[in-house]
C-alpha cells in the first residue's frame, strides 16, 4: 500500500501564522502596560500638566495652629473672661462668634494678630458658635469651628428704671436705675449700659451706694432731646454668683424747658419757660424751725389728691402721733424722697406771699378737694410734668442731698463723674 506523506509546506505555514498571532498579542500587552504605568497623561484632562509639585502646593498643611477656649461642646461657661481665641505660628484673619439668633459678639484683636477676646460679656443660658480662620507665614489658611453654652445663673438681679419707656419728661429728669441686689462690680454693670442722645451730649453715670445708678448730662437736658438707653445686663456678674437678666431698650423724650424758682424770703415762685418768666405765684415755705431745703429739686411724682401724715416723716407729738394728718392734700408734687412736696394748701389762710408756715413743703393756695382749676396750685399742677425742676433759694436750711430724690444736679459735674 502506498502511503502519501503529509506535506511539509502545509505544516510550516501553520507554524508561521501561529507565531505572528502570538507576537501581535504580546505587543498589545506591552503597549497597554506602558500606557498604564508611564504617567504620560494627567487625570485633570488634556493640556493640564501633572508635573512635579502641583499636588504638593495644593495639599500642604498650614503651620498656623488655632486654639479656642472653652473647648468644643463645653457647658456652664462663665459669661465673662472665659472666651479666648489664639493662634501660634500665624495670625488670625477672621473670628466670628454668634448666638443662636445670629447676633455677633464684637471683639478685639491683639496688635500682633495672635489673639482675640470679646469686648463685652456673654448672655447667660445661651449657646454660641465660634468660627476662626488664621494664616501662616506662607499665606496658607487654617480654620477651626467650635460651640459652647454659657451658665444658667441661680441668683439674678434687675434694675428698676425711671422714667418709663416712651414717656416725655422735664429737663431735670435723670435716667435712674435701682437694683434689686447690691452691686459689688459697678464697672461691669455700668459698661453694660449704653446711652445715646439726639442731639448728642455727654452723659455720665454716678452711683449712690451700691444699688442706685443715675445718669445725667452736665447741665439740664435740652428741650426736645431724644434719649435711648440700651440695658445689656443679661449675663453681667454684678456681685459674686449674681447675674443680671435684663436685655432691653428704653427711650424717652425731653419736653419743654420749665424751671421754677422759689424765693423763701420773698415768698414767691417764678415759673419760667425756656428761661422766661411766665407767672409769679405767692407761696408759703417751711417755717423757721422746719425750713425747706435749698437747691435744685426734680418733680418725681404727681398726685391729684394724697394724704400727708407727719408721723411718716418724723414730725410727731408727745403721744407719738403725727403733728398733722391731712387726708386730702390737693395737687401734690413730690420733690424729695424724704417727703418734701410742692402742693396745694387750703388751710394756711393768709400765709401765701406773706410768711413761711409749713413743715418744709412749698404751699400754693388751693381749695379743699382741688376742684377749682383756677387756683394757683391747680394752674401750676396742670402745667407741670415729671422731671420739671424747682429751685429753692434763700431758705434757712442747707442744700438738699443729691440722692434725696432725683436731685443730683446739686453735685458738681467733676464730682459726679468721679
Amino acid at each position: 500500500m502506498n502511503v502519501r506523506p503529509i506535506s511539509g509546506t502545509s505544516v510550516d505555514a501553520r507554524g508561521r501564522r501561529g507565531r505572528k498571532g502570538l507576537l501581535t498579542l504580546v505587543s498589545g500587552m506591552l503597549v497597554l502596560a506602558v500606557t498604564a504605568c508611564g504617567g504620560g497623561a494627567s487625570d485633570e484632562g488634556p493640556g493640564k500638566s501633572g508635573g512635579k509639585g502641583s499636588d504638593t502646593a495644593r495639599n500642604k498643611q498650614s503651620q498656623a495652629v488655632v486654639a479656642i477656649t472653652p473647648k468644643d461642646g463645653a457647658k456652664s461657661v462663665e459669661t465673662s473672661g472665659a472666651l479666648e481665641v489664639g493662634v501660634s505660628k500665624g495670625k488670625l484673619t477672621q473670628v466670628v462668634v454668634k448666638d443662636t439668633k445670629g447676633t455677633e459678639i464684637p471683639g478685639e484683636l491683639s496688635g500682633d494678630g495672635t489673639s482675640w477676646t470679646p469686648s463685652r460679656h456673654l448672655a447667660a443660658s445661651t449657646k454660641y458658635t465660634v468660627h476662626v480662620v488664621a494664616k501662616d507665614s506662607e499665606g496658607i489658611e487654617a480654620a477651626e469651628d467650635s460651640s459652647f453654652t454659657t451658665l444658667t445663673p441661680q441668683n439674678t438681679f434687675v434694675g428698676h428704671f425711671t422714667p418709663e419707656d416712651g414717656s416725655t419728661v422735664g429737663v431735670g429728669m435723670p435716667f435712674s436705675l435701682r437694683f434689686t441686689r447690691g452691686i459689688t462690680e459697678p464697672k461691669a454693670v455700668e459698661k453694660a449700659i449704653e446711652i445715646k442722645t439726639e442731639p448728642a451730649v455727654e452723659v455720665a453715670g454716678h452711683w449712690f451706694g451700691n444699688d442706685r445708678l443715675d445718669f445725667r448730662p452736665e447741665h439740664y437736658w435740652k428741650a426736645g432731646t431724644k434719649v435711648t438707653v440700651k440695658l445689656d445686663l443679661d449675663g453681667v456678674e454684678g456681685r459674686p454668683g449674681v447675674y443680671g437678666k435684663q436685655s432691653r431698650t428704653v427711650s424717652f423724650t425731653i419736653g419743654r424747658n420749665q424751671v421754677s424758682v422759689v424765693d423763701a424770703e420773698k415768698h414767691t415762685m417764678k415759673v419760667m419757660r425756656e428761661g422766661k418768666v411766665i407767672k409769679t405765684i405767692p407761696i408759703t415755705a417751711g417755717a423757721p424751725s422746719t425750713a425747706t431745703w435749698n437747691g435744685q429739686m426734680v418733680v418725681s411724682e404727681k398726685l391729684k389728691v394724697t394724704r400727708m401724715n407727719g408721723a411718716t416723716v418724723g414730725f410727731t407729738d408727745s403721744d407719738g402721733k403725727g403733728e398733722y394728718d391731712i387726708k386730702d392734700v390737693p395737687h401734690a408734687m413730690r420733690l424729695t424722697t424724704s417727703g418734701t412736696f410742692l402742693h396745694g394748701n387750703y388751710w394756711s389762710g393768709g400765709a401765701f406771699g406773706s410768711y413761711n408756715a409749713s413743715h418744709g413743703c412749698i404751699g400754693l393756695r388751693d381749695v379743699r378737694g382741688g376742684y377749682d382749676g383756677g387756683t394757683p396750685a391747680a394752674w401750676f399742677f396742670n402745667r407741670s410734668m415729671i422731671g420739671d425742676v424747682v429751685v429753692v433759694k434763700n431758705s434757712r436750711d442747707r442744700t438738699v442731698a443729691p440722692d434725696n430724690g432725683f436731685n443730683g444736679w446739686n453735685m458738681p459735674w467733676d464730682e459726679w463723674k468721679a
